[in-house]
């Protein structure tokens, strides 16, 4: 009985790909080139983008900071906020931008964007969503400082979203307020911190939070960062906001914010900073 069963699976397998091999068949000469036009209109659909060479940004980049000026950015019109109380208190009546605010003033030193201390934050005057940026920062070498206190700083997407920067070589502080961990939120896969005085660099593809018209998440936050070419953060969640205090969740704000660095009392230099609009 068990041989008679397998004899008739088979067959009936058999059957089901006669079936199969029958309708491509059936499929009409003008079908067939349909379908091969539409994917070669495809591929004629996409853009040409030129990679950079020898660290060079690609053709569609936006140009942040090259060196010489300070043009791209200005003072922050917000602060970010260190507990998820502040953020709902104030985001839900942020507006669309675009945002005019005061000059940028930290440093623009030998080709490098230096944070001065008590000066505040910086951001970008143009609005970003989803975007891939490239990020070069130095912390500086210090041997009186330690933990959080070690060149401290940090790039926040839309001026919510943070990844840390700090002196990770040898200097411990908590995991998820490392360099290159999502604040408070993601620890970095690895440790691929060079040692301060060193050039390190970051590549992050970032994807915005998607909300419905009244205010519920329908994509949340999703950051993926490679530090010195090693993947730190593999295309993680985020829970809302990133905050010292407090359990971060989300609360509505416009699709498109600038981004910001954050001055933290240390004199952390940053160059070579580009973006694409994803």
């Amino acid at each position: 009985m068990k041989k008679k069963g397998l004899v008739i699976l088979a067959m009936f397998i058999i059957s089901d790909l006669e079936a199969q091999k029958r309708e491509l068949i059936t499929l009409s000469q003008e079908e067939f080139e349909e379908i091969e036009a539409t994917t070669t209109e495809l591929y004629r659909d996409l853009d040409r983008v030129t990679p950079g060479k020898e660290g060079a940004p690609p053709s569609d980049a936006i140009i942040l900071f090259d060196g010489s000026s300070l043009d791209k950015w200005q003072k922050t019109f917000f602060e970010y906020s260190g507990s998820m109380a502040e953020y709902h208190e104030w985001l839900p009546s942020l507006k669309e931008g675009p945002y005019v605010t005061a000059p940028a003033d930290w440093k623009l030193e030998e080709g490098d964007l230096v944070v001065v201390p008590g000066t505040g934050h910086l951001m970008t005057k143009e609005l970003f969503g989803d975007v891939q940026l490239h990020i070069e920062w130095l912390t500086p070498k210090d041997t009186t400082k330690k933990s959080q206190d070690y060149s401290n700083s940090g790039i926040f997407l839309m001026g919510l979203y943070e990844i840390q920067i700090l002196n990770s070589f040898d200097n411990e502080t908590y995991s998820n307020g490392q360099a290159g961990a999502i604040y408070k939120q993601h620890i970095p896969l690895v440790n691929a911190t060079k040692p301060p005085g060193n050039w390190q660099e970051f590549d992050i593809i970032f994807s915005a939070p998607k909300f419905s018209n009244s205010g519920n998440v329908l994509n949340p936050a999703r950051i993926t960062v490679f530090h010195n070419g090693v993947l730190i953060q593999n295309n993680v969640y985020l829970t809302g906001p990133t905050c010292y205090i407090g359990q971060a969740y989300y609360v509505k704000h416009p699709e498109k914010l600038p981004i910001l660095l954050q001055n933290h009392g240390n004199p952390v230099r940053f160059r070579n900073i580009w973006v694409r609009k994803l």
